[in-house]
């Protein structure tokens, strides 16, 4: 099934932002939008099929978000981004629900769990 709902998250500097989710944890800029140049930015980033909004414009939602990702394999997905020098706010972990996760925050202070059942 498709992905239904677009996670949205506040960012206060698109350059510092899109380096971390581009060149660190591999999202690629579907697309992006300014009404002029200058004016803040508005953007869909997507990673392996999962899509999210980051928004500079003040009055979308508010800094201090969080996303939560089923991913694959959890494991191999923080191996991805620490050999693009990414450290996990906290490390992999096996919890109570039957899930290996990791939280990563984005510049802005975002919070971003990775998780995968458990094998």
């Amino acid at each position: 099934m498709p992905q239904t709902v677009i996670p949205q998250l506040r960012i206060t500097s698109a350059a510092l932002s899109l380096s971390f989710y581009v060149d660190r944890l591999g999202f690629k800029v579907d697309w992006e939008h300014r009404f002029e140049p200058g004016f803040p930015l508005f953007v869909q980033l997507t990673r392996q099929g999962q899509t999210i909004f980051l928004t500079e414009h003040t009055g979308d939602c508010q800094v201090g978000g969080a996303v939560y990702f089923v991913v694959p394999d959890a494991a191999h997905c923080l191996a991805e981004f620490e050999q693009q020098g990414v450290v996990p706010t906290n490390p992999l972990a096996s919890t109570p629900w039957g899930t290996r996760e990791f939280l990563l925050t984005d510049p802005d202070g975002n919070r971003l769990r990775f998780a995968s059942e458990l094998q």
